[in-house]
């Protein structure tokens, strides 16, 4: 392992926003320490969502060297992957990566999975109770939502803005209550924990510069791909582009809706993942500012000094 982390580091982290540059800097850290990416996002599990979950793969090239990176396209798109799943494949990865003598790092905008890292929260896999859906199905979302809560902290925000995240949810509290437990002999972690960020106006106005490249680059002609083969319904689960880029092309919505609408929920996206990164420091984890609008050698420098 290099040396320029401190000694006893298990585990290097990088978070931030959607659109602050994550894969670049993580590509060039785990360059300069011999390291390997292990993805903690959501989304890029699967393939052929590449656009739209913002993969930007390319990153990982630095010159004639490719960054090794795990939990990318390792699933087709149309399948579920949970909380459970990550961290089963994490603690599998981080293993094999630590056997080897490399360093771990983990990058991503998906709060929930950072958090159950750092914090070893224990999530056993729950089957699908089709009897247990039928009695929840003449509630409300809000009275899920209220149910959800009675049964675990509600980590996750984004579990309660759709309906088949929120059944998913009640299931696996039901099966096996949310909490924080240390798993296997991975937890806990001497972890270094960097969070990217942008200023507010900054950061709106590269997430809407990023979506014009985005739509420019394909985007569209990815989900009229993806819906050859996945359901419209099952492919708005997996989040906001796929949500109004389907309503856009299956004629729901016209192009400016589709756009403005997405536009905006990408900026909520964003302030809600700073949320979640503010309160993860609150909740007891030592994290380091890192501003996005610094060069790249001063982003290293500052990582690499701390």
């Amino acid at each position: 392992m290099n040396d320029a982390m401190p000694i006893g580091t298990d585990l290097l982290v990088l978070a931030g926003h959607t659109a602050a540059g994550k894969p670049t800097l993580a590509a060039h850290l785990a360059k300069v320490l011999g390291g390997e990416i292990i993805s903690a996002d959501s989304r890029q599990v699967y393939r052929g969502m590449d656009l739209g979950t913002g993969k930007d793969l390319v990153d990982y090239r630095i010159g004639d060297f490719t960054v090794p990176y795990h939990l990318i396209d390792i699933l087709p798109a149309g399948q579920r992957y949970s909380l459970y799943d990550f961290q089963r494949d994490f603690q599998t990865v981080y293993q094999d990566i630590h056997s080897r003598g490399k360093l771990p790092l983990l990058c991503g905008g998906t709060g929930l999975y950072t958090e159950s890292v750092l914090k070893g929260y224990f999530l056993p896999d729950a089957p699908v109770d089709p009897e247990f859906r039928l009695s929840l199905a003449k509630q409300s979302d809000g009275e899920l939502t209220e149910l959800l809560k009675s049964m675990v902290p509600l980590h996750n925000q984004s579990d309660t803005t759709d309906r088949e995240r929120l059944l998913r949810a009640l299931e696996i509290a039901r099966n096996a209550p949310f909490r924080e437990h240390p798993v296997a002999s991975v937890f806990p972690m001497k972890a270094q924990v960097f969070i990217l960020f942008f200023d507010a106006e900054s950061r709106r106005k590269r997430i809407t510069e990023r979506l014009s490249q985005r739509l420019e680059s394909g985007m569209i002609e990815e989900v009229q791909a993806l819906l050859k083969t996945v359901k419209p319904e099952d492919l708005m689960y997996y989040g906001l582009e796929y949500k109004y880029l389907t309503l856009y092309c299956i004629g729901k919505i016209s192009y400016e809706e589709m756009f403005n609408s997405l536009n905006t929920a990408i900026h909520q996206f964003a302030k809600r993942q700073m949320t979640w990164f503010r309160g993860m420091e609150r909740r007891g984890i030592p994290v380091h500012w890192i501003p996005g609008e610094l060069p790249l050698n001063e982003k290293l420098d500052l990582i690499l000094t701390s």
